[in-house]
């Protein structure tokens, strides 16, 4: 089966539904594939107490062994419905027996299917065809004859009386409640692990999801690093380690943007398979979030990994786990961002531009470009600064980075210049609180816009029907104003059965514009 086809199967059977619908599950696969197929929704159903219907495509003759029941259709009409089994005799019983050596499901196919008259409509009077109809009965009759011989026989036959006594049957049974099922039956840990697990392995087979990614983190930080390299302790380092730091809170995380377009494709595979109830939107969530996890902290711990020593930032392991820490937080509440957008607006375009704008105002407030002390109070400060993960994360920055530092002064033989005293005198922040409250925050936002993200798709869900309502009306309505909707609307109104019957011979051209005159 091809990856939608499995992936379909699979979400429905996570559903645990009583009733399984496929349409053509062997399509595509060799006979020992399409037997395993089949061999498996077989086991489903005995172990699991379910009805599989499924239409099938050429099936083998194990196959085809392998179904409790078979409807055959033609032309609207049933030709057969019972045992699977007992089709052959059905058709020996109307007089268009099967061949020993023939598969069954051919034979049955030969005899409803009026492709085959073309066949031999275009074979006709070859000597060796004319030769095989004397062995094959198929051959004297036409589709369409056999079809008429088949429905009328099954009609008053054995077959469709049982049928319809079990139909009766059914429908005196009294005291049985129907269970009204809605949504998925596979419970909601069940429902993560497996949306977990294939989250994950799509993220790891899209070279582009995560893996193209964190090559580009890499080459960047080897970049900044080399450009920072060993900033050391001078007046000068202190502007450079500042902007380094807001380089990586800024710049770094912006390039999450990149993921967007397996956003918008992601998102298109949730709104269908959400709309047939197969998981919830929590487990959703939750499983995009933990199958990401593992991707993102490579890409965060890989970059701080080269920057950090190359820079030569403050010595310690619990400065480089927060330097680290303080990356992947704004990396992740970034694709927070650009999920919730991707829920929004699925259009790929406008999804980076509407992406890259609130990006830009998040970089604008965080401090870096201008003082959080000068940013106007009203919006921009209170509370835009405050929402946003980059003036969070840059606090944090400077904090991990310069306290405990001192630094040269502007003029040689000066009073040497504190880390404290940078950040509160030239950077107008606060050192009353620990830059752990700063990293606390960004993973406050972080949970902030999972639940943002969560209500976002929530209220699109219940609303969906109510825009599709009223874009129709709209749509309608303005084609109503055309001139040719309306004309087109009128000719089309003349149904075609009220026109007089004509021979075949004489139709051709009947519907042609050049008539009219």
């Amino acid at each position: 089966m091809s990856k939608a086809e499995v992936r379909r199967v699979v979400d429905d059977t996570l559903d645990e539904m009583g009733l399984l619908f496929l349409d053509e599950p062997t399509s595509g696969l060799d006979s020992a594939s399409a037997f395993s197929v089949i061999e498996t929704l077989r086991t489903l159903a005995i172990d699991g107490g379910r009805t599989i219907v499924s239409s099938v495509h050429q099936p083998s003759s194990e196959v085809f062994a392998l179904f409790d029941d078979l409807c055959l259709l033609s032309s609207g009409e049933s030709v057969y419905f019972g045992d699977a089994k007992l089709a052959p005799q059905f058709f020996a019983e109307t007089g268009f027996p099967c061949p020993s050596r023939r598969n069954p499901s051919d034979h049955f196919l030969r005899c409803v299917n009026s492709d085959f008259d073309d066949v031999a409509t275009a074979l006709k009077g070859s000597m060796k065809l004319q030769a095989e109809a004397d062995l094959d009965p198929l051959l004297k009759y036409s589709t369409t004859e056999i079809r008429e011989r088949l429905v009328d026989k099954y009609r008053i036959s054995d077959y469709a009386m049982m049928v319809r006594n079990t139909i009766h049957e059914i429908s005196k049974i009294e005291g049985v409640m129907e269970e009204a099922v809605k949504g998925s039956q596979a419970t909601w840990c069940k429902q993560l692990r497996t949306l977990t697990k294939r989250s994950y392995i799509n993220m790891y087979r899209d070279f582009g999801y995560y893996r193209l990614r964190i090559i580009i983190y890499v080459l960047m930080a080897i970049c900044l690093g080399t450009i920072y390299y060993d900033v050391g302790n001078g007046y000068t380092a202190i502007q450079a380690r500042a902007s380094c730091g807001g380089f990586v809170s800024g710049f770094m995380t912006f390039m999450s943007i990149g993921g967007f377009p397996s956003f918008i494709e992601e998102m298109k595979v949730f709104s269908l398979e959400r709309q047939n109830g197969h998981y919830g939107v929590a487990a959703y969530i939750i499983s995009n979030f933990l199958s990401s996890m593992p991707f993102l902290l490579t890409m965060s711990w890989a970059s701080a990994s080269i920057t950090y020593w190359m820079v030569k930032f403050r010595p310690g392991f619990s400065y480089f786990a927060f330097f680290a820490l303080n990356l992947y937080g704004g990396v992740s509440v970034i694709e927070s961002l650009m999920m919730i957008i991707s829920a929004l607006v699925p259009n790929f375009l406008m999804g980076l531009i509407l992406g890259a704008g609130v990006i830009g105002i998040m970089m604008l407030t965080s401090g870096f470009f201008r003082l959080l002390p000068e940013l106007p109070k009203i919006f921009w400060k209170y509370p835009v600064s405050y929402i946003v993960y980059g003036s969070w994360g840059l606090k944090g920055a400077y904090k991990n980075d310069l306290l405990g530092l001192e630094f040269e002064p502007m003029t040689p033989g000066g009073e040497k210049l504190t880390g404290e005293f940078i950040i509160t005198n030239m950077m107008g922040l606060s050192v009353s609180y620990s830059k752990w409250l700063d990293l606390a925050m960004i993973f406050i936002l972080l949970l902030a816009y999972r639940i943002t993200f969560f209500f976002v798709l929530k209220v699109k869900e219940a609303a969906a029907p109510y825009l599709r309502v009223a874009y129709t009306r709209f749509t309608v309505k303005r084609l109503e104003r055309r001139a040719s909707f309306r004309e087109s609307l009128a000719m089309t109104s003349l149904s075609k059965r009220h026109n007089a019957p004509h021979p075949m011979a004489m139709q051709e051209g009947l519907n042609s514009p050049m008539q009219q005159y």
